[in-house]
């Protein structure tokens, strides 16, 4: 039996294998089987634990419900680097993805801000199918177009929109992600300005689909938001779950800020999911 902890930051959970300390057997497809919320434990993302090297506390493995690797994930960065703090009563903690390390921060009121790195703007980063303004994409569908790019260790197109309520993203959602645009698909954000400081968003995550929070995803929505005139560097995002603090540095780092939580903590047998 191994040990797993349910996570969440904001309703975006995650569960979280240790192998720091000895390996375990996880494939694409066991992860993706672990991580169905029928016939496993379910999450947004499933999270295992590596020994961190030189200049890391601790190596986080992203993987999606359909078993694909993704890069970095905020909420998920915010949540390991509290395990960590935990275990070494350290204020600060450094993760390394394969996006690249991201350092996190406790703050007061049970809130941590990892600095997720610098906005990726250059078509190839992204990335895109071929050379284009990352500040304004030929796509559209059903209602929304002429979205926006960056990456954040991911890819992520965000659409700026009046109504989110009036969007059927579950129809829509899928389609823009799998588009020819994006080589490696994407990750589908749709923002309402409230104001230059407050955005409400919601995101279809590559794999995922439809999640209560995404932290990148808001990353993403504040910088292109800020590129596009809509909002200054630094704004309250609301997603379905609850609001993150992001804030877009003038050396191209962008900040979030946004509690942790442990949903419950238990063990698993790994036999009974396929290898």
């Amino acid at each position: 039996m191994v040990p797993f902890r349910k996570m969440h930051g904001l309703g975006n959970d995650f569960v979280v294998l240790d192998a720091r300390r000895t390996d375990l057997p996880i494939t694409p497809d066991r992860a993706a089987a672990i991580a169905d919320r029928r016939r496993g434990i379910g999450c947004d993302q499933f999270i295992l634990l590596e020994p961190g090297t030189e200049g890391a506390d601790v190596f986080m493995r992203v993987r999606n419900p359909d078993g694909s690797e993704a890069g970095a994930c905020g909420n998920a960065t915010r949540c390991i680097a509290s395990l960590v703090a935990d275990e070494t009563r350290a204020d600060r903690v450094v993760v390394r993805t394969i996006a690249g390390d991201l350092p996190v921060e406790r703050l007061s009121g049970g809130l941590w801000r990892a600095d997720m790195g610098p906005a990726r703007l250059g078509w190839q980063e992204v990335p895109l199918a071929r050379a284009m303004d990352t500040l304004h994409l030929p796509l559209s569908a059903a209602g929304v177009a002429d979205p926006a790019a960056c990456s954040m260790g991911n890819p992520h197109a965000t659409f700026f929109v009046p109504d989110l309520d009036a969007l059927d993203l579950a129809t829509i959602g899928p389609a823009l992600e799998h588009d020819p645009i994006f080589p490696q698909r994407a990750n589908i954000g749709f923002v309402q300005v409230l104001s230059p400081d407050h955005l409400r968003l919601a995101v279809w995550e590559r794999g995922a689909g439809l999640t209560l929070a995404y932290g990148s995803g808001a990353c993403a929505a504040l910088v292109n938001a800020a590129r596009r005139g809509l909002a200054g560097r630094r704004a309250t995002v609301t997603l379905p779950g609850g609001d993150l603090v992001i804030e877009w540095r003038e050396d191209g780092h962008v900040l979030m800020t946004g509690p942790v939580a442990t949903a419950f903590t238990g063990a698993l047998d790994l036999d009974r999911y396929p290898a």
